[in-house]
């Protein structure tokens, strides 16, 4: 009895043995889970934060984009409307300058001792002449200017310039005018 008790003592110290030693054993593997999940979550935070800040530069460049555009829109349509301006500015002054097919006479210089035209002097025995041309009706009077009598007719001065015979063209009754006035106001004269 005391041989059977001694080996059932023996043995039951022998699974208490084994016991603790499992015991033991799934301990250490808890101790490694536990080891193993906290770092999985560190791992976990670490890219979920990772996350929020690619959403977040995301979020950022594609407003600064949507500014952009906005922006480069807004120059798009601003120079749009300069374009359409300076067309219609360049319509306007075609329009200005589409009639004028000859240049105006160059203002004359007010000194009368040379042709307003050719620069020549004016001497004893070369005349001069002032640039006049007949304009319009004038009810019915008559009028003299330099010794020529106009009926109806009113002289005016084109250019206002003084001319020899050479640079005039000779208008009868109605005066002589410069060649480049001539030229202008001749359409009116017919």
């Amino acid at each position: 009895l005391l041989q059977c008790l001694a080996s059932l003592a023996a043995t039951a110290q022998e699974e208490n043995w084994q016991s603790r030693q499992q015991l033991q054993a799934q301990r250490q593997e808890m101790a490694r889970l536990q080891e193993e999940l906290s770092r999985a979550r560190q791992d976990g935070e670490r890219w979920a934060s990772a996350l929020q800040r690619a959403q977040r530069e995301a979020l950022e460049r594609e407003a600064t984009r949507g500014a952009e555009q906005a922006r480069q829109q807004e120059l798009i349509r601003d120079m749009k409307e300069r374009l359409l301006e300076l067309l219609r500015e360049k319509d306007a002054l075609w329009q200005k300058t589409e009639g004028i097919d000859t240049p105006m006479p160059s203002p004359v210089p007010r000194d009368p001792g040379f042709c307003a035209r050719c620069r020549k002097d004016f001497r004893l025995l070369s005349r001069r002449y002032s640039c006049r041309w007949a304009m319009g009706e004038v009810g019915g009077g008559t009028g003299t200017v330099q010794g020529s009598a106009l009926t109806s007719c009113s002289l005016s001065r084109l250019c206002q310039g003084k001319v020899c015979h050479t640079c005039s063209v000779d208008m009868g009754k109605h005066g002589r005018c410069c060649l480049v006035c001539y030229q202008q106001g001749q359409p009116q004269a017919t």
